[in-house]
């Protein structure tokens, strides 16, 4: 939601969707992985655990580095925004391996979702159809981020864009952080 946030704030709608994409492809592969059983794998192996919540600690606090010192743009009416690290493909890989180097997303839908399955049934098809329900619930909550931080553009100064962007590096750091201390239930 931070990115999605932040990209359509310094990088416009264009970019942010490609971000929204990413991570919700994300949602779809988690989900699959669920569904074959790689979520128990998880919570069963310490260090498997251990290894993804680590990377992914040190992917949130290299983002949040990033924006702390990233240079704010103030467009004059429509943002060209699209070059270096603020273009569709790095927004892409950057909300799609914040999702999938977080082991918290894994153990999440391991947990949440099996209650959905009727053994009766196909397995496969129900994770499916969860996995394009999720996807299509994160995309329109991370879309309405994106419009409010795209909106937040227009209206706000350099300063308080510059702050805009502190603020979510500080959250990320505080998620990497948080991320950090979690621990695996028994």
């Amino acid at each position: 939601m931070l990115l999605a946030l932040n990209n359509g704030a310094t990088a416009g709608m264009r970019v942010a969707a490609y971000g929204i994409a990413g991570a919700a492809l994300s949602d779809l592969i988690l989900i699959g992985l669920v569904g074959c059983g790689l979520g128990a794998v998880l919570q069963a192996s310490e260090q498997l655990f251990l290894l993804v919540k680590w990377v992914g600690v040190a992917y949130l606090i290299y983002l949040a580095w990033m924006l702390w010192r990233a240079p704010v743009d103030i467009p004059c009416v429509e943002p060209i925004r699209t070059t270096g690290s603020r273009s569709g493909r790095a927004a892409f890989m950057r909300s799609f391996l914040v999702a999938l180097s977080n082991p918290k997303g894994l153990l999440f839908f391991s947990a949440f979702l099996p209650q959905f399955i009727r053994p009766e049934a196909t397995v496969a098809v129900q994770y499916v159809i969860l996995a394009v329900l999720t996807a299509l619930i994160d995309i329109t909550l991370m879309s309405t981020y994106a419009i409010g931080g795209d909106r937040a553009m227009r209206a706000l100064s350099g300063r308080a864009l510059r702050w805009l962007n502190r603020g979510c590096a500080s959250m990320l750091a505080g998620l990497a952080v948080g991320l950090s201390l979690y621990r695996r239930s028994e």
